[in-house]
């Protein structure tokens, strides 16, 4: 128990740059108080106390706004960031290095018993207000996208984003991706085709660092086949302030 306490404690600082210390995590983070109570009230669950499983996750609800059914079960470093309007399913699944931000849905479409409610693959992160609905599987390390609503199976590593959701695939995309991880920010809940200008705005940047990246990257091969160095004068050209950029899309 205490063991993966430490742990969740330790995703929390892995994920939640806000986070300062221990004590404030203990006492003020509501998505390490719901996995606490969500485990008390699972381990009630499976031993039949079924009453009394589910007025621990009532209880839960009512001091965090985060309901879990206690029937889900749930991985080890589960991170829930904020947390308000939380809603997870009875037979939803989810694994290891999981997170989830505020609204998220895992819901079913269903009144019939048995699974009806998705599986959520190791190390999948799921945007604030989405909504994953019924027996469908998000692989491992995908994305879904802010407000999205996700009825089909995501494949891993990929982006879903939009309603319906839809798979980012193309290869602009995905070079897009990558270098907003390189700059430490991630514009994974914003798809090319929304008329955010916000978000078109973000896009076009992105699509200039890759395109300048590659320019410099194919005028550095041509000079160092002419023998001319050019290590220590681009060792800090790249100065591009992934704070600000994330500063302006709050």
């Amino acid at each position: 128990m205490f063991s993966r306490l430490r742990e969740d404690i330790r995703s929390v600082f892995d994920r939640d740059p806000a986070a300062r210390n221990a004590w404030e995590v203990m006492t003020c983070y509501p998505g390490v108080h719901a996995v606490m109570l969500h485990r008390m009230a699972h381990w009630l669950w499976q031993r039949q106390f079924r009453w009394l499983g589910r007025m621990v996750s009532h209880l839960a609800r009512f001091l965090t706004g985060i309901e879990i059914h206690p029937g889900a079960t749930i991985g080890r470093r589960f991170f829930i960031d904020h947390g308000m309007g939380v809603v997870i399913g009875e037979t939803a699944v989810i694994g290891d290095d999981v997170t989830l931000y505020h609204g998220v849905t895992l819901g079913g479409t269903s009144w019939n018993k048995g699974r009806r409610h998705p599986t959520i693959e190791n190390g999948v992160v799921i945007g604030a207000g989405a909504k994953v609905l019924g027996p469908i599987t998000v692989g491992a390390r995908s994305k879904v996208g802010s407000n999205a609503v996700v009825v089909k199976n995501v494949p891993p590593g990929t982006t879903a984003v939009g309603n319906p959701a839809r798979i980012i695939d193309t290869e602009q995309a995905q070079k897009r991706e990558e270098k907003a991880g390189q700059m430490g920010f991630s514009a994974y809940a914003l798809a090319s085709n929304q008329d955010d200008p916000l978000a078109k705005a973000i896009h076009g940047l992105l699509d200039h660092a890759v395109e300048t990246d590659r320019r410099l990257e194919a005028l550095c091969k041509k000079l160092e086949a002419n023998g001319v160095c050019v290590e220590d004068e681009l060792a800090t050209a790249d100065k591009f302030d992934p704070q600000y950029l994330s500063k302006i899309v709050d």
